[in-house]
């Protein structure tokens, strides 16, 4: 049986830059349109369980991204432990640059052709900055995307591979900045369209293919990207405006575009630049029928922010620090008693069917509940507790089939919050102390 696509899913942040507020404050850069922004309380980690909910188990777990929150620490297994995969489940981080993303995918592929019908989990996220007024800073986007891939009832079976590798140096950032550096670029372009036209013919040449359906192209280099189109001859399918290039998830969410838009049978053909290129050839069967993410909607959605907010997130605007004790660092120890309850949001059941969350010793029953929705009964906005983005919204919520907990809320604007609001739980990072990030989960509304 041939290996493939199983499902997948799409993450974009809630929030959204207009470009047209920048010239203003950064005097220059910006331009039309929007992209999107992660919250303060957003990092890769949280974008990537996002993405990945209700995926379905995997025996392995491959995470990409060129932004990691951690250097030294494997993030995949904090999107492991969210996920509440098996522990036998290998978790692995394959970061850096954007085409350690297509490695992982290959690695996750290899891994699912292994016997015993492996279920390989690829999830890509990234949140892309760049100096203020930068064009990478209008060009780039946050947001996440994640494969479910082995073998079973696959919405696309893959076809095979096309590669070239290259070394030179046209865009590189040394650990620590923010900010990537460019080389002139229409020496990247030369380089990107030799090794794409390389990996292509290679592609269609060791695969038999002679007829290409669709055809999506992403990298860094929008003129190399542009220019490799013309010469395929081919219409390429985009990413939903409004999004921007998403560094390491690019390859990700193009290819979830290219799945939204193709039909059942067609072949279909993933190509990214990056250090090199990459082609993956993919035949559609049937089962894409009612299984397509709902990337263009979530491109459409999203709330406005404010430049400087924005900036304010991102640590490139130095501001006035909450006047207020820090928190105190997060006990490694008490994380990892309560691992289920603090990564899986998982409650307990009692014998006379009540839920509590947190989950009760005396409970015999795990009860689950991050899939769970849920009202508001009451609320406060609290201007004085310690937050990088005041106020802090807290509220008393009911779940659905029972359980009540007081939850921060978060993409939200206060003079939105009413008693009756219905929520859903979201992975999310508390805050972060002495280098340590407090993940838990926190409430949105449900839009």
């Amino acid at each position: 049986m041939t290996s493939g696509i199983l499902a997948y899913g799409t993450y974009l942040p809630y929030r959204r830059l207009d470009l047209s507020e920048v010239a203003a404050v950064a005097g220059g850069g910006g331009g039309r349109g929007t992209r999107t922004v992660a919250s303060y309380d957003e990092d890769t980690t949280t974008l990537a369980v996002e993405a990945a909910r209700g995926l379905g188990p995997a025996s392995s777990l491959w995470f990409s991204t060129t932004t990691p929150a951690y250097a030294d620490k494997t993030n995949a297994t904090a999107v492991h432990a969210a996920l509440r995969l098996d522990p036998t489940a290998p978790a692995f981080d394959a970061n850096g640059s954007v085409r350690s993303a297509v490695g992982a995918l290959r690695a996750a592929l290899a891994h699912a052709d292994l016997g015993g019908s492996p279920r390989s989990l690829w999830v890509t996220s990234d949140v892309r900055a760049g100096n203020p007024g930068s064009p990478d800073e209008a060009a780039g986007g946050d947001g996440a995307a994640a494969f479910l891939v082995g073998e079973g009832d696959a919405m696309a079976e893959v076809v095979g591979w096309g590669s070239a590798t290259a070394e030179f140096l046209d865009r590189w950032r040394t650990p620590g900045d923010v900010a990537s550096k460019v080389w002139e670029e229409r020496f990247g372009e030369g380089q990107y369209l030799a090794a794409g036209r390389a990996a292509w013919d290679d592609a269609l040449k060791s695969t038999g293919v002679d007829t290409i359906d669709r055809v999506a192209i992403v990298g860094s280099s929008s003129r190399a990207v542009t220019q490799l189109q013309k010469q395929l001859g081919i219409e390429a399918t985009t990413i939903p405006a409004g999004i921007g290039f998403a560094g390491a998830a690019a390859p990700a969410l193009a290819l979830a575009a290219l799945l939204d838009a193709a039909s059942p049978g067609e072949t279909v053909a993933l190509v990214v630049l990056a250090d090199g290129a990459d082609v993956l050839l993919l035949r559609t069967t049937e089962a894409l029928e009612g299984r397509r993410s709902d990337l263009a909607a979530q491109a459409a959605g999203g709330g406005p922010i404010a430049y400087g907010t924005y900036l304010r997130w991102r640590s490139l605007l130095k501001a006035e620090p909450p006047r207020r004790p820090e928190p105190a660092r997060p006990s490694a120890s008490a994380a990892g008693r309560s691992g289920d309850w603090k990564f899986g949001f998982v409650g307990s059941q009692g014998d006379d069917g009540t839920i509590h969350l947190p989950p009760s010793p005396l409970d015999g029953t795990a009860r689950p509940m991050a899939d769970a929705t849920g009202t508001i009964v009451t609320f406060t906005i609290d201007r004085l507790a310690y937050s990088p983005s005041p106020p802090v919204v807290f509220a008393v919520v009911d779940f659905d089939g029972g359980g009540r907990l007081p939850v921060e809320l978060t993409d939200v604007d206060p003079a939105d919050v009413a008693v009756g609001g219905r929520v859903e739980l979201t992975f999310r990072k508390l805050f972060t102390a002495d280098g340590i990030h407090n993940y838990f989960w926190k409430a949105r509304p449900v839009r």
